[in-house]
């Protein structure tokens, strides 16, 4: 997984090459999540709330460079760092 940014022990990513809906990885201790670019909703796995409401705020804030880094791994590119959540 290439990570993409990194925020209250919750890692993001994405896999190079993957295919399907486009969306990023979420890791947090021993959850894990994928969730939709687009519409943020919960493709597999999940996380605990607190996290899980970090996430969408940031991804919320950052869709458009996800869509970017999205289109960067699906042509085996290395994806941008995005700014991670400041609270």
């Amino acid at each position: 997984m290439s990570e993409l940014s990194r925020f209250y022990g919750m890692v993001v990513g994405m896999f190079f090459n993957e295919h399907g809906i486009p969306h990023f990885h979420v890791r947090y201790g021993e959850y894990k999540a994928s969730i939709a670019i687009e519409d943020l909703r919960i493709l597999e796995g999940g996380l605990p709330p607190r996290q899980l409401g970090m996430i969408i705020e940031w991804a919320a804030l950052h869709q458009k460079e996800l869509l970017a880094d999205w289109e960067l791994t699906s042509n085996l590119r290395n994806p941008d760092k995005i700014e991670p959540l400041k609270r």
